[in-house]
């Protein structure tokens, strides 16, 4: 039987490999390196982010019924493997000018490698921390969020004095070692193994939900409402993501190291709001805190095309991020909550196909508006848009009758 304290160093290596992963949020840093190098426009160094968010959601959504049946770290392994070839690419493509590259290494081959090492951590934890579903699950995204801060903090710099390949080969490099090693902590509790004395009376009190399989969650509208309202929060905050380097420049007038400054100060938050709001949902509820996050979350959108001053626009950016963060990190709890935890790599899997989604909608919406209206703005007002369908979506959940208690 499993230590109590095993179960710590298992979460300890889910936190450094979502910290890892979590270092695609800070693209944006790379996008003007990149379009000034090789006079690429800003939708196609875009893509780039695009099709890494997009096949993240496509491999989670595999790679979760992978660890229900093959095992947590041979999916995570592979991961590492993906994830640092993919970055080790990317440097290539930049050095010989091919686009194309970049988007198959950084793209495809790293949002596979990205997507599999996401969905293992999440659907690991949730077994071993039945007593803190909600608190595990946002400290397990946690890293990924404060991912793109190390991004915005060392990448700037990096670039200007090694280059933009070097930058990717040392990233690259740091990817595949570090993650392989964490790799092989990460693993499914034992068929035998029970939660501790201590513990064990706080999940007792509260009501534990019959766990259903993929084929019945899919057959069940709270499926597709959870699906729905992850996808427009992750829409809204991608949007943003993916350009707040460039649009702080163009916006606010700041150079390249100030902006890359707001990249890593709002990824603290992005990574602070995902322990923050799934720690609150512990206590609020999940319906509950998504509610507050997609209503206040509306007047910042519509109100930061206007920021004209750097602390007021780096403030709403950061509290829009903590949101993003946040749906991350209650999202998970709130499918246990709804489907049980049995299956809950399969079933949360598939949820997270609406990251990919997002992905490309989110992004792609600040590309066309920025172009149609050569402005930030319509393309933040629609986006806010969608955050109040999000608040119609969660009004209508209500939680299925099947509980236990």
């Amino acid at each position: 039987m499993e230590k109590v304290k095993n179960r710590w160093a298992v979460a300890i290596s889910g936190v450094i490999m979502q910290l890892l992963l979590g270092t695609v949020y800070g693209w944006s840093v790379f996008k003007k390196p990149l379009m000034d190098a090789h006079g690429w426009s800003g939708p196609n160094v875009g893509l780039a982010f695009t099709f890494v968010i997009f096949f993240l959601g496509c491999a989670a959504a595999l790679g979760g019924k992978f660890v229900d049946e093959a095992g947590a770290r041979k999916v995570a392994t592979c991961a590492a493997i993906l994830f640092g070839l993919g970055t080790l690419i990317a440097g290539y493509a930049n050095s010989i000018n091919n686009l194309f590259l970049l988007w198959i290494g950084y793209g495809v081959i790293g949002g596979i490698g990205n997507g599999l090492g996401y969905i293992t951590p999440i659907a690991v934890l949730v077994r071993w921390f039945p007593d803190k579903k909600g608190v595990i699950t946002g400290l397990a995204v946690m890293g990924f969020g404060f991912g793109s801060a190390l991004i915005g903090l060392t990448v700037p710099s990096l670039i200007t004095s090694i280059g933009i390949t070097n930058t990717f080969y040392m990233l690259g490099a740091i990817y595949l070692v570090v993650l392989l090693i964490v790799a092989q902590n990460l693993s499914n509790p034992p068929k035998d193994w029970v939660l501790p004395a201590a513990t064990k009376v706080k999940v007792k009190t509260a009501a534990v939900v019959s766990s259903v399989d993929l084929n019945k969650a899919l057959g069940m509208k709270q499926f597709y409402l959870l699906w729905a309202v992850l996808c427009i929060n992750v829409t809204a905050g991608l949007a943003l993501i993916s350009n707040i380097s460039p649009m702080a420049q163009a916006q606010l007038g700041v150079t390249a190291v100030v902006a890359g400054t707001i990249v890593f100060v709002s990824s603290l938050f992005n990574g602070a709001g995902r322990i923050f709001w799934a720690a609150l949902s512990d206590k609020l509820g999940r319906k509950n805190v998504f509610l507050i996050m997609l209503i206040s979350q509306v007047p910042l959108f519509l109100l930061l095309p206007k920021a004209t001053n750097v602390l007021v626009f780096g403030a709403m950016s950061c509290y829009i991020l903590s949101c993003l963060g946040g749906g991350f990190a209650t999202m998970p709890a709130f499918a246990v909550d709804t489907f049980g935890p049995k299956n809950i790599g399969s079933i949360y899997g598939k949820i997270l196909l609406a990251w990919s989604t997002a992905g490309v909608a989110g992004p792609m919406l600040m590309e066309y508006f920025k172009k149609v209206s050569n402005s930030f703005t319509l393309a933040l007002s629609v986006a806010a848009g969608i955050l109040c369908v999000g608040v119609v979506l969660v009004s209508l959940y209500k939680k299925p009758q099947n509980d236990i208690v």
